[in-house]
């Protein structure tokens, strides 16, 4: 939409918005990640900017602003102007009452803020999904907190679970347990591994729910925490994959021709790689597509407004409030289903490393017990107790 759309600047000299503001600022800009939070109508905050740069003397230095506004008033910074070179403003905003200006009409949260003299080495600024991803880990640590705090004072009561938190709790790991982790991940292994498929799971599931939130965002809309926690799957399959996964990844399979094994290999070698490639973009894009679904929709009120006045404006808000609705009621479903995809995909993955072929072509057997033997033992009990209890006889 962005490229189709004519070079103009964010607002008209009349104040009003343009097609291009539209998109950039209200769809794109509230997709994307940002250096603010979004509470409006209340107020609109400003996160620090933390920026590792070389100076044109060539010394490293760290600066630390507490604002995009403030990094563009008080440090050698200019505002990049959306769009192409030569479109828009010809190059970067530097001038006092030109950054004021931009400023006033909010341009500069989403616009890119870049260095006059020497250069960015790292841009370490707290982002809004960083904000939500660090809220989603405290979230999910609050929560397994208490839940652990109860079956420590409840361990010893062979009871059912009590209260709603504690039961739907209780079904969710046992859902991420007995559907996802065992199936997946063999001869018993699936112990060392549950902890870190329940915490991805619920780490996904909760960012995904807070991009539901007014005015918060979804974490994993943001390329670098899927590509992250692809990486730390990627890291277990190959921390504990076991000899036979690696003697067949690297020589091929031991039952085909030599030719053959020479073209499988670096096929083999690509597709290990891209599958974690595509569990991390898997996710970034079905909640990103999301975003900027719900947003578009909201925006072609806006858009409408520009195009053909304020009548078709209020009667394209029923449709578009219409399709909003929808769009979340789906996007809460695709919340579940990307947490589920991204983990199963994750234990697929580890069963597929640690899986050792045996001699005499027979699994080992998997002894029954699980988490301690705790919740099993409890579970049983009570499976015990229904058994215990007197049947009614037939007449």
């Amino acid at each position: 939409m962005s490229l189709a759309l004519p070079a103009a600047p964010a607002k008209a000299a009349d104040g009003e918005l343009t097609l291009e503001g539209i998109v950039n600022n209200t769809i794109l800009g509230h997709a994307e990640d940002g250096y603010y939070l979004n509470l409006k109508p209340f107020a609109q905050v400003e996160l620090p900017r933390i920026m590792l740069v070389r100076t044109a003397d060539g010394a490293l230095t760290l600066e630390a602003y507490g604002s995009t506004k403030g990094l563009l008033q008080n440090g050698p910074y200019g505002l990049a102007a959306h769009g192409d070179e030569g479109e828009g403003h010809a190059g970067p905003i530097t001038a006092s009452a030109a950054l004021a200006e931009a400023i006033e009409a909010k341009e500069h949260l989403h616009s890119t803020a870049v260095r006059t003299s020497g250069e960015v080495v790292a841009d370490l600024s707290i982002s809004r999904h960083l904000i939500f991803g660090l809220l989603a880990m405290l979230i999910v640590l609050g929560v397994f907190i208490a839940l652990a705090q109860r079956y420590k004072k409840e361990h010893d009561r062979p009871e059912a679970p009590q209260g709603i938190f504690q039961n739907m709790m209780e079904v969710l790991v046992v859902f991420v347990r007995d559907e996802i982790a065992k199936p997946n991940i063999p001869d018993g292994k699936w112990r060392t591994f549950l902890p870190y498929l329940l915490t991805a799971f619920f780490f996904i599931l909760v960012a995904n729910i807070l991009g539901l939130v007014p005015f918060a965002g979804a974490a994993t809309s943001n390329i670098a925490v899927t590509g992250v926690m692809a990486i730390m799957t990627f890291s277990i399959v190959l921390l504990y994959g076991s000899s036979d996964y690696y003697r067949e990844l690297l020589t091929g399979p031991p039952d085909a021709p030599v030719l053959i094994r020479i073209i499988l290999v670096p096929i083999e070698i690509i597709g290990l790689v891209m599958r974690h490639l595509a569990l991390a973009i898997r996710l970034f894009a079905n909640m990103m597509g999301g975003s900027l679904i719900i947003f578009s929709l909201i925006g072609l009120v806006f858009m409408m407004n520009v195009i053909m006045g304020e009548a078709a404006a209020w009667s394209t808000t029923v449709i578009s409030i219409g399709f909003t609705v929808f769009i979340l009621l789906l996007k809460l479903l695709v919340a579940f289903i990307q947490a589920y995809v991204f983990t199963i995909l994750s234990a697929l993955f580890i069963g597929m490393a640690v899986e050792e072929h045996h001699p005499d072509g027979e699994e080992e057997p998997e002894p029954d017990v699980g988490l301690d033997g705790r919740v099993e033992d409890r579970l049983d009990a009570v499976e015990d107790k229904m058994e215990d209890r007197v049947q009614p006889t037939t007449a």
